[in-house]
């Protein structure tokens, strides 16, 4: 894919070829020493020539976190970055803020609260747009922690670990649906969230549960692969073929049972392939 990108004088406009993605991290990513994930976002948004939207709406200290991000990316030579803090859903319909998303090669959601992400962004002409470009292969998209949790139609909203499944173990609500068939977990082994996971899809077994730990990345290409880079692990929880739960019949704190569940780990390197749902194992 060719993007043209004109100079300040319009002329000569410098071709860049960009291999957009859908990065997806686990939250707490390295910030500090290599930035393999934060750099990985910024190659695929152009490198020297990306033109990067910081979101912090999840944030409750939006000013704080998107000025650290702006900071990190403009050391690595992003051609230019710009926080875009919206706090209200009004602002979705900023005519600048939308100028900006069209001259973006790459949009980083960060932390925070996904439930407060998404009732700023949700339905607005600044969110829809950004789909679009996304699914036109016109930018990159990341989102870390709370920025992970909204890429599905389904989003888990809060909930608590380390008990058995059970349906009053998640809360579910509505995502932004960048990445539609899948359900994500953030902070995941840190946190203790398998659990969780397995009990968000047994409400949904057509689509797929997504666990990230915590410096780790599941980088969502095109053409319907996923790869994982950063020092940690993506659990794949597929429930497509699962034989039988009893989720519609038990009380909401009883346990729950899912028979024929698929789980797979998956470490660096690794992949998983959404349409052919096969695991792809890391070569060398």
């Amino acid at each position: 894919m060719i993007i043209e990108l004109e100079t300040q004088h319009h002329q000569n406009p410098t071709p860049i070829s960009l291999k957009t993605a859908i990065l997806v991290i686990g939250g707490a990513e390295d910030k500090v020493h290599g930035k393999e994930i934060l750099h990985t976002f910024w190659n695929r948004a152009g490198g020297s020539e990306a033109v990067i939207a910081i979101v912090p709406s999840a944030s409750r200290e939006p000013v704080l976190i998107g000025d650290r991000y702006q900071k990190i990316f403009e050391e690595m030579g992003a051609k230019y970055v710009k926080v875009i803090d919206i706090r209200d859903r009004v602002q979705g319909e900023d005519p600048q803020f939308q100028a900006y998303i069209e001259e973006c090669t790459g949009v980083f959601m960060t932390g925070g609260d996904q439930l407060r992400l998404c009732g700023l962004l949700s339905d607005t002409p600044l969110m829809e747009r950004i789909r679009q470009r996304v699914q036109q292969g016109e930018l990159t998209l990341a989102g870390t922690s709370a920025g992970a949790a909204v890429m599905g139609h389904h989003m888990i909203a809060g909930g608590s670990s380390g008990e058995a499944p059970n349906r009053a173990l998640v809360d579910m609500a509505m995502g932004l649906g960048l990445i539609p068939e899948v359900i994500v977990d953030q902070h995941f082994h840190n946190r203790n969230r398998m659990a969780r996971l397995m009990s968000a899809i047994s409400g949904y077994p057509e689509r797929l549960g997504i666990g990230i730990d915590e410096d780790t990345c599941a980088m969502f290409e095109r053409d319907g692969t996923m790869t994982v880079i950063g020092c940690g692990t993506v659990t794949v929880i597929d429930a497509r073929e699962m034989s039988h739960t009893n989720h519609h019949h038990v009380t909401a704190n009883e346990p729950l049972s899912l028979h024929n569940l698929r789980v797979h780990i998956l470490a660096y390197g690794d992949g998983y392939h959404l349409k052919k749902q096969q695991v792809i194992a890391k070569l060398g």
